[in-house]
């Protein structure tokens, strides 16, 4: 139960910056105040449009490995190629993550 206040000084602009990344991030004010405060990463929320980008980079990776897979004998430098993007597109839906 939180029953302390803690007030701090900041401009109105800063004010408006703080309650925009708090709502990205679907948490209150405060909630960020005391996680941005004790040093804890504030990881805002995905998009609708991010999620949707997210989840074709997805299935173009997993369309890449099949054709990859498909082309290891007939063409290997083909099959290598194609693996390398898959290998890309996965680096990057890593990146995603963080």
């Amino acid at each position: 139960m939180k029953r302390t206040y803690i007030k701090f000084r900041c401009s109105i602009y800063e004010k408006k910056l703080l309650k925009k990344r708090a709502k990205r991030a679907g948490i209150s004010l405060s909630e960020y105040c005391r996680s941005s405060a004790f040093g804890n990463s504030v990881i805002e929320r995905l998009t609708a449009e991010q999620m949707a980008s997210y989840k074709m980079l997805v299935k173009y990776k997993n369309n890449f490995t099949s054709i990859g897979n498909m082309f290891k004998k007939r063409n290997p430098r083909l099959a290598k190629e194609v693996a390398q993007l898959a290998e890309e597109i996965r680096t990057h839906l890593y990146n995603f993550k963080k």
